[in-house]
């Protein structure tokens, strides 16, 4: 294989979701925008499906056009960015649900589709989307089939923040008749005050914290191209940012910037031999890594850089970023199965 191998554990998936499912009393959707979190929307989407999930949500219409095209009519699909100019016709034949962010949406939504559903987005200290307290009426959730908001700190549990919001949320949907929902894979992880009617895990479906207890969906395996033997003093790589101080075993593998490996994993990320870790060595480049095997006592056709003995998050630590970038950079490049 002259590309990466990325394979898709649709099984891992499902049982992520189901165990986030077990966490609450509520519905449990499912957030697959960004393709999936790049693993595929369409391939996840049916997996989870097959498996009971019946709400999907997705950031904008375009993303949703895509994902009724595998789901078929019956799932609801909600849209984050909710009722943008120019997104009405689309909205409608898609029978897709926008999240109303503001006055002007809500507006725009009431004027050019009156008879369509719609949900809202509440803004309740996150500053990023969703209906301020002051443009904020009970009534407008009358005929809304979900009203919802989002926490910014959901990662860290005793952050004050959490408990902030979940009291701007009560207070501003209180007496309300539409269903709810506040939590995210992390305010899942938070407790039952946080899941009222409806949960949308995100990141943990995908095996990323703060979902402890994910199992790994993405494992990624990248095909060595060529090994060299260097001499103490030589360099290696772009701007000779690596010289071995004694002689070294470096493969040249498939694999680089150009596939969501980003160039700050450079000298610091780890791949494996099995269950013998490989330094990076020198910097990613756009095509190709640079990897010591010197201690190995054969060179294996591919190195594992996603797998069981390094999650996204623990790849993501290397390049001083979060899981959520690295599997959403994974490249299309790669060859790609699923199971």
């Amino acid at each position: 294989m002259g590309t990466g191998n990325l394979h898709i554990d649709l099984s891992a998936l499902v049982e992520n979701w189901q165990a986030l499912d077990r966490q609450s009393a509520t519905n449990t959707g499912a957030v697959v925008k960004a393709d999936g979190y790049g693993l595929g929307a369409g391939r996840v989407s049916k997996a989870l499906a097959t498996a009971g999930v019946r709400t999907f949500f997705v950031a904008a219409v375009e993303e949703a056009t895509a994902l009724r095209a595998s789901l078929g009519p019956d799932p609801v699909i909600y849209v984050f960015s909710g009722h943008m100019a120019g997104d009405t016709q689309t909205l409608s034949d898609l029978g897709a649900v926008p999240l109303l962010n503001s006055p002007e949406q809500v507006a725009r939504h009431s004027a050019a589709l009156p008879d369509h559903p719609f949900g809202l987005q509440l803004d309740t200290g996150m500053n990023r989307l969703g209906i301020e307290a002051y443009d904020w009426s009970p009534e407008m959730s009358q005929d809304a089939s979900l009203v919802m908001s989002h926490l910014a700190c959901a990662d860290e549990p005793e952050h004050a923040g959490n408990k902030a919001q979940l009291k701007a949320f009560l207070d501003m949907t209180a007496g309300i008749l539409a269903p709810r929902s506040l939590a995210a894979t992390g305010g899942i992880l938070l407790g039952p005050e946080y899941h009222f009617d409806m949960t949308r895990p995100g990141i943990g479906l995908y095996g990323g914290l703060p979902f402890k207890g994910a199992k790994p969906v993405a494992h990624l395996d990248l095909p060595v191209i060529q090994t060299r033997k260097v001499n103490a003093g030589e360099a290696v790589g772009y701007g000779h940012a690596f010289i071995a101080d004694t002689p070294r075993v470096i493969a040249t593998l498939s694999g680089g910037y150009a596939d969501g490996l980003i160039r700050a994993m450079s000298s610091t990320a780890m791949l494996y031999a099995g269950d013998t870790p490989c330094p990076l060595v020198g910097r990613v480049s756009m095509d190709l890594l640079t990897v010591d095997v010197t201690h190995l006592d054969e060179v294996p056709d591919h190195l594992t850089i996603l797998g069981a003995h390094q999650s996204v998050d623990q790849l993501a630590d290397a390049a001083g970023t979060i899981g959520y970038e690295i599997l959403t950079s994974l490249a299309h490049r790669y060859k790609r199965s699923y199971a």
